[in-house]
Formats: structure tokens, sequence, C-alpha cells
């Protein structure tokens, strides 16, 4: 079973960035879709930015213009470059591969939080 490991996490202030990165034990080359998700206090998880094999993106209303998803093949990585944080985005972030049964695997997360 395909391994995830979110690192990058931390804690910054309003208008900082960070970048997360996602090391897959599976070959990223041969997947359809790699994402990254994100969990807030009392709130469900929601897909922040996803990204396809054919270089497709999508992204939460929330996050367009200041994220942005990206995978370097060779390093079985998927990064989220996050600019302009805010005390919203504070949340886990998890990486996850789509598979195509409609099933996810996700990873343990890494902790962002953001102060005003």
């Amino acid at each position: 079973q395909a391994q995830l490991v979110e690192s990058g996490g931390g804690e910054v202030q309003a208008g900082d960035s960070l970048r997360l990165s996602c090391k897959s034990s599976w070959s990223i080359f041969n997947l359809d879709v790699v994402g990254w998700y994100r969990q807030a206090p009392g709130r469900q998880r929601e897909l922040v930015a996803s990204l396809t094999r054919a270089g497709f993106t999508n992204y939460a209303d929330s996050v367009k213009n200041r994220f942005t998803i990206s995978r370097n093949n060779g390093k079985n990585t998927v990064f989220l470059q996050m600019d302009s944080l805010t005390p919203e985005d504070t949340a886990d972030y998890y990486c996850a591969i789509h598979w195509a049964n409609d099933t996810r695997t996700y990873g343990r997360g890494t902790q962002v939080i953001v102060s005003s």
C-alpha cells in the first residue's frame, strides 16, 4: 500500500509563506490525481488543491491565487506552496492519492498554524 509522508508545516505569522512536501512510496508518475486536503479544528476535511497527471489543477476558492500545487515525479514528491497565509489557513494538512476506484490514501498530516 502506498505511504505518504508530509513535512514542512509549522507556525508562522499572517502574510508569511510555507512550502509543504509530500513524499510518496509509490511512483507518483503513474498516479492520475494527487491532492492536498486540510482539516481545521471542529471542521470537516476539505480539498485544498489537486493536480492531475496531465497537469490540470483545481483549487478551493479560499486558496486560489495564493496556493500552488506541483509535483516532482523524479523525487516522488508533491508540493503545496502557500503564500499570503491568513489565520483561516490554520489546519492539519494532508497529502492524498486519488485512486481510480474513487478511494483515497492519506498521509498522517502536518500542522500549520498562522498567527495574526
